[in-house]
């Protein structure tokens, strides 16, 4: 009986730390920007939609977000430090000389606004590499359709 206690205790909160990470993405807004003098990128993640400028004087293209890729989001999402974010170093420093855009990824959470220094675009800091990869993921996708 005690195991049986302990198992349905174990899925019960399991399924609730799932919840409260989805409430807390669903709560956030993600803003990744990139430009440089001839380039500019900007897309915002928002309760499961993307929304992708590709150029300044360009509309915006909204999409949905799959539930898998939402799934991973939220994964992704959880490892994130907000409070460290401010002082991730860029492991290339190509934005100096035109070699890459200069990039950044805002994430605005509960009233609160964390912000990353600069890095170059496509290559982030490793602490946030994946969920960077993530969000410029939805640019890519929407090129292909």
């Amino acid at each position: 009986m005690k195991l049986l206690s302990l198992l349905f205790l174990t899925i019960f909160l399991g399924r609730g730390c799932d919840g409260d990470a989805q409430k807390k993405l669903e709560a956030a807004q993600l803003i990744y920007t990139a430009n440089s003098r001839g380039f500019h990128q900007e897309i915002v993640i928002e309760n499961h939609i993307a929304i992708i400028k590709k150029d300044r004087k360009e509309k915006t293209i909204q999409t949905k977000i799959s539930d898998a890729d939402w799934k991973e989001l939220i994964t992704l999402f959880k490892k994130v430090d907000l409070e460290e974010i401010k002082n991730l170093k860029s492991p290339t420093e190509k934005r100096f000389y035109d070699g890459a855009a200069i990039a950044n990824l805002k994430i605005n959470y509960k009233g609160r606004n964390y912000e990353s220094q600069s890095f170059d675009h496509g290559f982030p800091p490793v602490e946030i590499k994946k969920i960077v990869t993530k969000i410029n993921s939805f640019a890519k996708q929407n090129n292909e359709n």
